[in-house]
């Protein structure tokens, strides 16, 4: 037998991580000058007194997030485990659950909490109504431009949570995410579809390009997803946080897919709702009676954090669009930095 000849190794180079952004405080300049490699990390005195949901606090969790997600460009990829960074992370994290826990709690079960998202309000005044409505081309850019920090990776949050599900809820759960990456087709995985809606709309779809312009309202909608789903104790948030997302997704994406279409946005910024209308309110379906529905038949004491998870994700949603509204009805941008 003639010997097989050896194919040549392909050296793959790793795909470089977004630039680390500007900081916002002193919180988060002492971690980017650490994971520089130029200065200590923030010490106990600036971490104590950080706001919980103001934009310094919020930059350095999404920078410690980041960390397990793509990294950053000129960051050693050890950092990811660094033991002194991942205390910092926990003081970090530990306000911003207390204020979660303060702020969002509304309801006291999981099934109170759920059914009363699938009664829509006959004169809604969100975000999705309004740029239906009356939004302007500019609005949506800015829109897709604080949403880009989430959608860009769609899905990979979520991820985290099937490792700790099993029998119903783990198969449910993986079914959906199935739909969100695309089904096996790199060019229908959803955050694809939001690169394309970004560039139909004069925006860089490059990952992580706008954070630096989204406020820290939008950026703990991010850290929100970040830290339920790398938290084992909240596994039971991050399936209530999912559920809220796929209940609430049909109706505001087919408002979106309507503003898109009114402002000529054109057609790949179209099609990333109209894809959303189908497809989440199937996947609705499934979290409802799969995921949720299996995760409590085999661990009923977690309906709480499930319903922790359904109401701050309401909570923090709602902050977000009183800063986008706000902005938009006096006529200013709702951005910390032009597009």
């Amino acid at each position: 037998m003639e010997p097989v000849a050896e194919r040549p190794v392909t050296e793959v180079a790793e795909v470089a991580g977004p630039e680390l952004p500007p900081s916002r405080g002193e919180i988060s300049s002492a971690l980017i000058q650490y994971l520089r490699s130029t200065g200590p990390l923030p010490d106990e005195t600036s971490l104590a007194g950080a706001e919980p949901l103001g934009d310094d606090l919020q930059l350095a969790l999404h920078l410690c997030y980041e960390l397990h997600y793509r990294g950053f460009a000129g960051v050693d990829g050890a950092r990811e485990w660094d033991p002194d960074l991942l205390r910092v992370r926990a003081a970090l994290e530990k306000p911003f659950l207390t204020a979660l826990r303060a702020g969002a709690t509304r309801h006291d079960h999981a099934d109170e909490a759920l059914d009363e998202l699938l009664v829509e309000p006959v004169d809604g005044e969100g975000v999705s109504h309004f740029l239906q409505d009356k939004g302007e081309l500019w609005q949506l850019r800015e829109y897709a431009a604080q949403r880009s920090v989430y959608h860009l990776k769609e899905a990979d949050p979520h991820a985290w949570v099937l490792p700790r599900l099993w029998g119903r809820a783990k198969a449910g759960m993986a079914a959906v995410e199935f739909d969100e990456y695309g089904a096996g087709r790199a060019e229908r995985v959803h955050a694809q579809l939001f690169a394309d809606l970004m560039t139909d709309l004069g925006l860089d779809p490059a990952y992580g390009r706008y954070v630096d312009a989204s406020g820290a309202e939008a950026l703990a909608v991010v850290n929100l997803m970040s830290l339920f789903g790398l938290h084992r104790t909240l596994r039971g948030a991050l399936v209530g946080h999912f559920a809220a997302v796929e209940t609430t997704s049909s109706p505001g994406s087919r408002r979106l897919a309507s503003a898109m279409r009114r402002t000529g946005a054109g057609p790949a910024a179209e099609h990333f709702y109209t894809e959303h209308v189908e497809a989440d309110a199937v996947h609705e379906q499934v979290v409802r009676r799969e995921v949720v529905a299996g995760l409590l038949e085999e661990e009923p004491h977690l309906d709480g954090d499930i319903t922790f998870g359904v109401d701050a994700t309401g909570w923090l949603e709602d902050r977000l669009a009183d800063r986008l509204l706000e902005a938009w009805r006096s006529g200013r941008s709702s951005l910390r930095t032009p597009v």
